[in-house]
């Protein structure tokens, strides 16, 4: 059972998330909060497994409530969800510590994809958030002299896509192993702890390319 936490000022986004949820039985709408003071403190009480949080709300916007949560409550996920799709926002959210991101016009089928996602500790962002944050950065490649092999590259993106080593293997007649050698290198060189830190690296700084 996924437990689930609510966080938007308008109650008639509120009540639309927890229809668009009331009839999947994986899921448990624990509690609604109208700001990120609030959200904090359910967050602390009821303990749920993903945050859906709105970003621009009175008291304490989003982004300040991510970033507690996360520093104080890690293993509690957030979805970021916002009418917004600028990308310095956008970049802004990912560094506080959101792993999904989707905007108020996204579909109930992503708005699961992100729950799903989340409650995995992997990241989802919707299509265009995804498009637009590639299209955004110049490769890191080019900017900071890290250089990635079209092997690393076309992992990365198959990692990026949320394949298992298996698939990856499957897919590029690799060895398990091989692909496993890859994904250890990958974590060194990008400087990243986990799979969801290489997936935040490749989005941020345009590693990967949406086919």
């Amino acid at each position: 059972m996924i437990k689930i936490l609510i966080v938007d000022d308008h109650s008639i986004i509120r009540d639309g998330i927890r229809a668009m949820l009331s009839d999947v039985r994986s899921y448990e709408i624990v509690g609604e909060a109208t700001n990120g003071k609030e959200a904090i403190l359910k967050v602390e009480q009821l303990k749920p497994n993903v945050v859906i949080m709105d970003i621009s709300m009175p008291e304490m916007n989003g982004v300040l409530a991510i970033s507690h949560i996360k520093s104080h409550f890690p293993s509690t996920h957030i979805i970021a969800l916002t009418v917004y799709d600028q990308i310095d926002q956008v970049k802004e959210i990912i560094g506080a510590g959101a792993l999904c991101y989707l905007t108020k016009n996204s579909n109930r089928e992503e708005l699961f994809m992100a729950i799903d996602s989340a409650s995995r500790n992997l990241s989802y962002f919707s299509r265009e958030i995804l498009q637009a944050l590639l299209e955004s950065e110049t490769r890191k490649s080019e900017a900071e002299g890290i250089i990635l092999t079209n092997r690393e590259q076309e992992i990365l993106k198959l990692i990026a896509d949320e394949y298992t080593n298996t698939q990856i293997a499957e897919k590029l007649y690799l060895s398990i192993r091989t692909v496993d050698t890859h994904r250890r290198n990958l974590l060194e060189k990008l400087g990243a702890k986990n799979t969801a830190g290489l997936v935040k690296y490749a989005i941020k700084n345009e590693l990967v390319h949406l086919a």
